[in-house]
């Protein structure tokens, strides 16, 4: 967001001072001197030593403001313009500088009461520009919009307007246009790679980025910027190895870079150390609750993920999504239909919008959206379009394998369940049970039911014996069927449980008889109708004898 204002006059040397300097044979420092250097808390030292000393620079008090307000200090930069406002004869233009102060502070009610103060200026109307789209008031969006000039700063406005409305293309073009006709302006290709880097397009911010780095290779924003694109491209070390750059060269002059450091380091290394950095941040950086969010997500804990976000408005895609994804995990969790509605609609928002129906994250949306629904074939058409690029990403592979899996495409299902690596995943029943069900409609009862021998006594494992027995008996996968149910009788006496066994065993003995199955399975058959009360049993069994007599084979 460009907010820039005019520059308070430095006041030149008296002839008394001059001469003062001369006998002294030596250059006294100047505040404009560490301007030029962008060391804002340099000119902060001298403006404070030449108050205690009583040798005030003119205009002092505007510079104090101005240095802290550009070291990122809005705290200090709001007291000294709250002093100034409260002497007589301040100049008018002081209201709209504490105006940004309290922007960037937060308090955007208290930011227009000041601005409006001010007398009526381009500065004014960009900051009363981005207030309006805090407020949300599209209305006077739109009055201050048609109030911009084709001056550069007005257009930067807008462009950081369309920016943070995720119209990172709409910003591109401004910044470019800009970009031709002052090639000097280097920091907007800062802005055009940032542009890229919320497009998905990480190599092409990297090569607009090292345009930037070439002539200030020590920008906290632009190694930032790059670190987070190393973290994309490649995986957190590499993006912390870029990071240690900027560590090392991080002045002073900039304390935010420190807790901008503290949190991606947390991101980069996969969430470690989130519950001591990401608290304290919450209301510093933006993306610090989204990631709380994101790191009770994985530990399971959806409840306080839930817990953070429920009140968060959201504005933009990535806060639509996240907010998506942790009202569908509780709405499953807790069985709410209420929550999995909400999940629903923010996803098809999000994947329905004209900004990012053609990106990655929007199709995920539009896949997420129709998952919910169970409307499966839909859900195939937005994931084949993305596959590419989650070749090995397990969480896609599981969504994926479980939509192919429900339109009944069993073989190809199998393949990617058996692509997943997370030991975390493959201990889920959900994963189970479809891999089992895949395994039964692909002819391959044996490997389901020694997914069913790997897990201990349960719920989940009484649940896929009930799957195992059902699946098996409708695909005459009778052997497996009859060793679930003749397990499910012994654990609970339902009658259910017998006639499944029952017709099971009937079944095998029909294969036997077909020639489908050796007749040695007879030997194994006996034993399960043994393990019942039931008085059927006897006659099934003599009737087995008698045709294994007739047929010679030894039980």
């Amino acid at each position: 967001m460009i907010l820039s204002r005019v520059k308070p006059a430095v006041g030149g040397d008296t002839p008394a001072s001059e001469k003062k300097k001369k006998n002294k044979g030596k250059k006294t420092p100047r505040v404009e001197d560490y301007l030029s250097q962008r060391d804002y808390l340099g000119a902060i030292t001298l403006l404070e030593f030449q108050r205690s000393v009583g040798e005030r620079e003119e205009d002092a008090d505007l510079w104090l403001g101005y240095c802290a307000f550009h070291l990122g200090d809005y705290r200090r930069a709001m007291e000294e313009y709250k002093s100034l406002t409260q002497r007589s004869g301040c100049p008018a233009e002081v209201w709209v500088y504490l105006a940004c102060t309290l922007f960037f502070l937060g308090l955007y009610k208290e930011a227009e009461e000041a601005a409006v103060k001010a007398p009526k200026s381009q500065l004014q109307n960009r900051l009363l520009f981005h207030l309006a789209h805090k407020f949300n008031d599209e209305k006077k969006l739109m009055g201050f919009h048609q109030n911009l000039e084709d001056v550069t700063e007005d257009q930067l406005s807008l462009a950081s307007i369309h920016y943070m409305r995720s119209h990172y293309q709409e910003a591109i073009d401004i910044y470019k246009r800009i970009l031709l006709q002052n090639r000097d302006f280097l920091a907007l290709n800062v802005y055009v790679a940032l542009c890229y880097y919320k497009l998905d397009y990480y190599d092409v911010s990297q090569e607009v980025l090292a345009v930037y780095l070439q002539s200030i290779p020590d920008s906290t924003i632009a190694l930032n910027l790059k670190a987070c694109n190393h973290f994309r491209l490649y995986n957190g070390k590499a993006a912390e190895a870029e990071l240690k750059n900027l560590i090392d060269i991080s002045s002073s002059s900039f304390e935010f870079a420190k807790e901008l450091i503290r949190h991606n380091l947390v991101v980069f290394r996969g969430g470690e150390g989130a519950l001591q950095v990401l608290p304290p941040l919450i209301d510093v950086i933006s993306e610090a609750r989204l990631n709380l969010v994101i790191y009770y997500l994985r530990q399971d804990d959806v409840q306080e993920a839930y817990n953070l976000i429920k009140d968060l408005e959201p504005t933009t895609p990535q806060e639509y999504i996240l907010k998506g994804v942790v009202n569908a995990a509780l709405g499953q969790e807790v069985g709410s239909r209420d929550h999995l509605k909400i999940a629903q609609q923010f996803f098809q928002l999000v994947g329905g919008s004209a900004s990012e129906c053609d990106t990655i994250p929007g199709r995920q949306c539009m896949a997420s959206c129709f998952f919910l629904l169970r409307q499966f074939e839909d859900v195939l058409i937005y994931l084949n379009s993305v596959k590419s690029y989650f070749y090995n990403d397990d969480t896609f592979n599981f969504n994926y394998a479980q939509a192919k899996a429900a339109v009944g495409n069993y073989r190809e299902a199998e393949e990617v369940f058996l692509l997943i690596q997370s030991e975390k995943i493959k201990n889920d029943y959900v994963y189970l049970s479809w891999l089992a069900r895949c395994y039964i409609m692909n002819k391959k009862a044996r490997l389901a039911w020694e997914l069913y021998l790997k897990m201990e006594t349960s719920a989940e494992s009484f649940s896929l014996l009930q799957l195992i027995a059902n699946d098996c008996y409708k695909m005459g996968q009778f052997y497996y069927s009859a060793k679930a149910f003749d397990i499910l009788e012994r654990l609970d006496q339902n009658p259910e449980y017998w006639e499944g066994k029952r017709g099971a065993c009937v079944g095998i003995f029909q294969l036997i008889l077909a020639g489908r199955e050796p007749r040695e399975t007879l030997r194994e058959v006996l034993p399960l109708l043994r393990n019942t009360g039931n008085p059927q049993v006897e006659y099934i069994i003599r009737a087995l004898k008698k045709w294994a007599k007739d047929n010679r084979v030894s039980l």
